[in-house]
């Protein structure tokens, strides 16, 4: 069974288009018009090994709150459709991953219902053309699209590139958990019988 997408969104804010394999490579297309956000999201595809293509279109000339929140949102919704009724999914990932000074934890329930935790402090506002506060907007809408727990809390770290390149990374990498097939997972994981 193939756990491909392709998910778009187009407001006066943003278009955007996302190709999003769940059982790739970790091959990737990004163009957000923002640099350092194209950067994380190829570390996101590389580090959980998802074949990603993304394409965004935003108001970057207002700033890149509507474009990078709005792109979290669009992939969390890709998520949410590779995976459909949760059946055979491990459901269940956590990482602490370790760059340098950063040490991240992130922990991510694919339960169906959104809940969002985000405990970090980054130094710098700003990071090329990269406002950092919109690091807490892209996840809240990931974790919004992709209807699950997501839990971010930084350990340590004092240099921000570092800090939330860790964080992308370490989500990407709880995700891979989560939504590996386990073959012991009869239906879904739940005693409800559904999520």
């Amino acid at each position: 069974m193939e756990r491909k997408t392709k998910c778009t969104r187009k407001t006066k804010e943003t278009d955007i288009v996302i190709e999003l394999n769940l059982d790739g490579t970790g091959k990737y297309e990004i163009d957000t018009g923002v640099g350092f956000f194209d950067h994380m999201l190829e570390g996101f595809a590389r580090h959980g090994f998802f074949d990603m293509k993304v394409h965004v279109k935003g108001d970057t000339n207002v700033d890149t709150h509507h474009t990078v929140e709005d792109t979290g949102i669009v992939l969390g919704t890709a998520f949410a459709e590779c995976i459909k009724d949760k059946s055979g999914i491990a459901r269940y990932g956590d990482m602490i991953l370790p760059m340098d000074d950063a040490l991240i934890l992130a922990s991510v329930d694919l339960c169906g219902r959104s809940y969002f935790s985000f405990d970090a402090e980054l130094p710098a506002e700003q990071l090329g053309d990269f406002e950092t506060e919109t690091v807490r907007e892209f996840f809240m809408g990931f974790a919004s699209g992709a209807g699950m727990n997501l839990h971010i809390k930084q350990l340590d770290g004092i240099n921000t590139h570092h800090i939330i390149e860790t964080m992308f990374k370490a989500v990407s990498k709880a995700m891979d958990k989560a939504t590996r097939i386990d073959e012991r997972v009869d239906g879904v994981l739940s005693t409800k019988g559904s999520l």
